[in-house]
C-alpha cells in the first residue's frame, strides 16, 4: 500500500489553470433580455477559441506526419502516378459479355417488380 501511494504521489501533477474541455460540445444558453450588461461587454477568452479551432481540425492539418500507425493508412492521399485512361496496365474498365448482359436485365425485371407491388 506504501509503494502506490508513493507511486502516485511520484506521478501526480497538480493542474492549476482549468478550462472548459474543446472536445465536448457546449451547450450555450442566452443571456436574460432584462439583463443590464450586453453581449458585447463579455470577453472573449482567445487562448480557448484557439484550443477549440485546433481540436476540430483534421489529424493532416494539425501534424505533418502521422502521428499513430493507424492514421498512417491514407494519410498521404495524393496518387503517386497520373491517371491515364489510355494505359491499359492500370485502367480496367468493365466490360459486359452475354452471361453479364442476361443477369443485369434479370435483376432489373425483378427489381421492377418489387417496386411495383
Amino acid at each position: 500500500l506504501c509503494e502506490t501511494i508513493k507511486k502516485e504521489q511520484k506521478h501526480q501533477k497538480l493542474h492549476k489553470d482549468y478550462r472548459v474541455n474543446p472536445f465536448k460540445k457546449m451547450h450555450v444558453l442566452a443571456g436574460k433580455p432584462n439583463e443590464a450588461t450586453a453581449e458585447e461587454d463579455a470577453q472573449e477568452d482567445d487562448q480557448y477559441i484557439n484550443i477549440f479551432k485546433k481540436a476540430r481540425e483534421l489529424p493532416t492539418e494539425k501534424y505533418e506526419y502521422p502521428q499513430t500507425e493507424s492514421q498512417s493508412y491514407g494519410w498521404f492521399t495524393t496518387p503517386l502516378i497520373d491517371s491515364d485512361r489510355s494505359d491499359i496496365r492500370l485502367h480496367h474498365p468493365r466490360k459486359m459479355s452475354e452471361v453479364t448482359k442476361y443477369m443485369d436485365a434479370a435483376w432489373r425485371l425483378k427489381e421492377q417488380s418489387e417496386n411495383m407491388q
